[in-house]
C-alpha cells in the first residue's frame, strides 16, 4: 500500500509537501506543476489517505452483526452484577466501534433457541457446552468464550487469572498472621442449551486454587471449606453453618461479594466482630463493597475489561486471524477494613 513517503520520493519533494498538497493546503508555496505531479503520482500508486482507509474500515465494521449469548438471566444479573459488568463492557466497545449486537440470547431461560448461523460472530458469556454453542452458531472461528471454566483450545477465550487472585488473598491474610483460613464459594457448571439434562459440575477455580495454596503451606483444613450458591442468602446460610463448628477460622475468603454481604450479616447476628474475631475477603469489588460495615476487602475482577477484550478478539477473527488466542486478565486486591489492614490496593 502506497504511503506519503513513496509519493514524495517519486515526485522529488518532501513528505511534508506531499501531505499539505493532498490536504489542499492553499497556503503552501508550490508550483501548479508540482501539485499536478503529486496528485498524478498518488493516483498512479493508488494512494488512499489514512482518513479514507479509516472511514472504509469504520463502514465495514458498521455492517458487522454479532450475537451475544449469556447463560445468566436478568434476575441472575440483578443478584450478582459480575456478568452485568462483562455484558456492559461488550456493549460499550461495540457501540464505540459501530458494531451492531442484533441478538441477545439467554441460555438459562429454558426457551428453545433457533440457530443463528447468519451472524458475523458470537460472544458467549458463561460456561456453556461448546458443542451446544456450535449447533446454535456453526462458525467456530468467530466464537469468543468469556469466563468459561474449561480449556477450549480451538476457540478464543477470555477469563480471569483465578490462581493469581487466590494466591494474593492467601498471601495477604498470611501476612496479617492468619493460619486458620476458611473458604465459602459456589459451584461451577458447564451448562447445556435446549436440553433437559443438567450441566456437568466442574471444580470451581477459586476453591481449587485456595486448597492448593493452603496445602502448600500445610494449613489446609477441609472443615473450613463450604459450598453454597452464588447469592447473598446462600452466603448467609453457609456462614451460619460454619459458625456451628467448635473450631472456627480466624479469616474467611468468600467467592463473591454478594455472598460476602450475607456472610457479614450472619457474623453480626452472632456477635462476631469483623475483623477482630474473623477477617473477611470477598471477590468482585461490586459497588456496595466499599460501603459495607466494615468496608469489604475484596478482589477487583476487571469484568468490563473482559467484555471489551472479547469484542477485540472477535474483531480480529472477523478480519482474518486464524490462530486462537487465550486471554487471561489479572485481578487487583483491594484492601479495606474487613481484614484489619490499612494497606493499599495491590496487583
Amino acid at each position: 500500500m502506497a504511503t506519503i513517503k513513496d509519493i514524495a520520493q517519486e515526485a522529488g519533494v518532501s513528505a511534508a509537501t506531499v501531505s499539505r498538497v493532498l490536504n489542499n493546503d492553499m497556503t503552501l508555496a508550490v508550483s501548479e506543476e508540482t501539485r499536478t505531479r503529486i496528485f498524478s503520482i498518488a493516483e498512479q500508486l493508488q494512494y488512499k489517505p489514512s482518513r479514507l482507509r479509516r472511514m472504509k474500515k469504520e463502514e465495514q465494521l458498521s455492517r458487522q452483526q454479532i450475537g451475544l449469548l449469556m447463560w445468566s438471566t436478568l434476575e441472575d444479573e440483578h443478584e450478582d452484577p459480575y456478568f452485568t459488568s462483562i455484558r456492559k463492557g461488550i456493549e460499550t466497545r461495540c457501540e464505540e466501534l459501530g458494531i451492531s449486537i442484533i441478538k441477545v440470547l439467554r441460555g438459562n431461560s429454558r426457551v428453545e433457541m433457533q440457530p443463528v448461523h447468519e451472524l458475523d460472530g458470537l460472544i458467549v458469556v458463561g460456561s456453556i457446552e461448546e458443542n451446544d454453542v456450535r449447533q446454535l452458531y456453526n462458525n467456530g472461528n468467530r466464537i469468543v468464550f468469556v469466563n468459561h471454566s474449561n480449556e477450549l483450545n480451538e476457540y478464543d477465550t477470555v477469563k480471569l487469572h483465578f490462581e493469581q487472585a487466590t494466591r494474593a488473598v492467601v498471601s495477604h491474610l498470611r501476612g496479617l498472621g492468619h493460619e486458620k483460613i476458611g473458604y465459602i464459594g459456589g459451584n461451577d457448571y458447564v451448562n447445556r442449551l435446549n436440553s433437559l439434562y443438567e450441566g456437568t459440575e466442574n471444580d470451581e477455580p477459586r476453591r481449587v486454587f485456595f486448597e492448593k495454596a493452603m496445602r502448600e503451606l500445610g494449613l489446609y483444613e477441609e472443615s473450613y471449606v463450604l459450598k453454597a450458591y452464588w447469592s447473598s442468602n446462600s452466603g448467609y446460610e453457609a456462614m451460619n453453618r460454619l459458625l456451628l463448628q467448635s473450631s472456627l477460622p480466624t479469616a474467611c475468603f468468600i467467592g463473591s461479594d454478594p455472598m460476602a454481604v450475607g456472610a457479614l450479616r450472619a457474623l453480626h447476628e452472632h456477635g462476631i466482630k469483623v475483623p477482630e474475631d474473623m477477617a473477611i475477603v470477598g471477590f468482585d469489588d461490586i459497588e456496595i463493597s466499599a460501603y459495607l460495615n466494615p468496608p469489604l476487602t475484596t478482589v477487583r475482577a476487571h469484568t468490563e475489561h473482559m467484555g471489551r477484550s472479547a469484542v477485540q478478539l472477535l474483531l480480529e477473527r472477523i478480519e482474518g486471524r486464524e490462530a486462537a488466542i487465550h486471554m487471561t486478565i489479572n485481578t487487583t486486591l483491594v484492601v479495606r477494613e474487613s481484614c484489619g489492614s490499612s494497606l493499599k490496593a495491590s496487583e
